[in-house]
Parts: structure tokens; C-alpha cells; sequence
């Protein structure tokens, strides 16, 4: 925490969990349309964001994820009418947790992703790298 690690030389690596039949395909269209985002972004594919625990988003941060990102299905979900509200409280109550064990809550993010999202998702990415560097690497756990 402080030194040359912050700035523009710290890489943020960032945890972003995405939906199978949702926000995937716009995560893969940023890719295929070759849009830039932070190479240090790591995908990780569930049916429906609001499956995410509270307790998955802390012990990321605390194995070295500088942020976490849910790509939350809105009202497109197919399995859930009230899923942007569920993923809302699940964001809630892991900047709860991360705030109790001396992280920085503002290491959680959560956006609508859509299949056609591409260039919504490459510019949550940049700016939630670019509010992580302003952080600073995580402490481990």
C-alpha cells in the first residue's frame, strides 16, 4: 500500500462474475470487436447474478482480487423478477463484510451487463481499474 504499486504502474486485477445467458455474450463481444480493457480482468460464468454469496466477493479480495465486479442480469433474468434487487442486497452486504475486516468497500462494483453490452461493460471496466488504482492493492487475508 503506497509506494510504486499505486498509481499508474499498479495493474488492479479484477474479479467479474457474468451470466451464462446474459452478460456473457456481451463480455464476449467486447472481446471479439477487439475492445480494450484491463488484461488483468478475470471472467467467471453463473447462471444468474444473484447465485453470487457475499462471502466469495471478500475471500477474493482477501486471496488477491484488488475488486470484484457482478455483471448483474436487471430485469432480463430468466429465473428471478426481483434479480437486480437480490444482487443489489448481495453487493450491500459484501461491502459490509469487506468494511468489517478493514477493506476498502468501494471494491465491489455491480452494473446491468446486457448480451449487446460490449461497450458498457469495456468502460465499467476502465473506470472501476482506474477507481482501484486510486485504492491501491488489496491487503491479503
Amino acid at each position: 500500500m503506497g509506494g510504486t504499486t499505486q498509481g499508474q504502474d499498479f495493474s488492479p486485477k479484477i474479479l467479474a462474475f457474468s451470466t451464462n445467458n446474459i452478460s456473457d455474450p456481451g463480455v464476449d463481444l467486447a472481446g471479439s470487436a477487439h475492445l480494450h480493457y484491463p488484461p488483468q480482468v478475470m471472467v467467471i460464468s453463473l447462471p444468474c447474478s444473484s447465485g453470487v454469496r457475499p462471502e466469495w466477493i471478500v475471500r477474493a479480495v482477501e486471496k488477491g482480487f484488488d475488486g470484484v465486479f457482478l455483471a448483474a442480469d436487471g430485469e432480463e433474468c430468466a429465473y428471478l423478477p426481483d434479480c437486480a434487487e437480490r444482487t443489489a442486497h448481495i453487493v450491500q452486504k459484501a461491502q459490509q463484510l469487506l468494511q468489517s475486516r478493514g477493506h476498502d468497500p468501494q471494491r465491489v462494483r455491480m452494473a446491468a451487463i446486457c448480451s449487446v453490452c460490449a461497450e458498457p461493460f469495456t468502460r465499467h471496466m476502465q473506470e472501476f481499474a482506474a477507481s482501484l488504482r486510486q485504492l491501491g492493492p488489496a491487503r491479503k487475508g
